[in-house]
């Protein structure tokens, strides 16, 4: 394993803001995996760690192939992630919608510039994202519809479901989008939390990249073949919003599956304890995001289901 600082801007009052990463194997651009851009990104993080100890393992075990180049960066945001505070403190700006950055402009794209530029040129980029409402997931593999994107190596990583997304404007100015058009085969994997530690959500998210890394003759590992993942578009996706604001009290969690009708949450008077309303779903399916929050507003958009599909 090899251990250097990606990038590193000076500060005047602190220690210099560094980027980390390691690499394993040879010197060729093969895999890059970067986690925590978001400083409350924690899962993102934790997955990461546990992808460098497990490599690190195999390196000394010999098992990962000729030829073949590792990059992990479990975090770009350290100063951020230190103060737990999602976006950057001093502007509240997103790295991820800085890139492909620009070294002459504001920190946070020049912190994108310089990250970029030493990602940039990998065959396959893998980045472990989240999502802008705080909520789980059921575990899946996002790709941006580009004529990059490569849905049947999106289903080596075997998770439950593979989801394509037409890009929108803003989209063009993050990682996975700009990835794709140096041509790399750019691929964003969503865990379980965001904020807090899944072990068990992390354990799946480390085998799926295991996986890939084992289907593409990466590494030489035998691992448990997973899920056979569904392809769906998010346009397909049933959003369920709230009809009054109050105390969030839901009643099925992600990769339930429900039926048209049945209760998916209450709403409580959070200074009466009135029932204010029942969410109900639409439509038969199965919970694909589900919101963590004990009060929510109206109209929030709290569930977001897979129509039709039955487990």
């Amino acid at each position: 394993m090899k251990e250097e600082i990606l990038y590193e801007m000076k500060s005047a009052y602190r220690d210099p803001f560094s980027v980390h990463a390691f690499s394993f194997g040879s010197a060729s651009k093969t895999v890059c995996i970067l986690g925590s851009l978001r400083g409350n990104e924690v899962q993102q993080l934790y997955i990461c760690a546990r992808l460098v100890r497990r490599l690190k393992q195999l390196e000394q075990d010999g098992r990962i192939r000729r030829g073949r180049g590792i990059m992990i960066v479990p975090c770009a945001n350290i100063s951020s992630l230190n103060i737990g505070k999602r976006f950057w403190a001093m502007d509240n700006s997103d790295i991820n919608r800085m890139f492909p950055g620009y070294d002459q402009g504001e920190t946070t794209q020049r912190i994108a510039a310089g990250i970029f530029s030493k990602v940039q040129g990998f065959k396959y980029g893998i980045q472990f994202s989240s999502f802008y409402l705080p909520g789980s997931f059921v575990p899946h593999v996002r790709m941006m519809e580009t004529d990059f994107a490569d849905m049947e190596l999106a289903q080596l990583f075997g998770m439950p479901f593979v989801v394509l997304r037409k890009p929108v404007p803003y989209d063009t100015t993050t990682l996975n989008y700009n990835w794709q058009l140096w041509d790399t085969k750019a691929f964003s994997l969503y865990s379980c939390n965001t904020d807090t530690i899944d072990e068990a959500a992390a354990s799946q998210a480390e085998s799926a990249v295991l996986r890939f890394l084992s289907r593409l003759r990466i590494i030489s590992l035998s691992v448990h073949t997973g899920y056979e993942s569904t392809v769906i578009d998010e346009s397909e996706l049933l959003t369920v919003r709230t009809d009054a604001a109050g105390i969030y009290l839901p009643k099925v969690r992600i990769f339930d599956e429900v039926e048209a009708g049945q209760t998916l949450a209450v709403i409580m008077n959070a200074l009466t304890g009135e029932t204010l309303s029942e969410l109900r779903a639409p439509r038969d399916g199965i919970v694909f995001f589900e919101k963590q929050s004990p009060l929510v507003m109206e109209h929030d958009s709290v569930f977001r289901i897979v129509a039709g599909l039955h487990k």
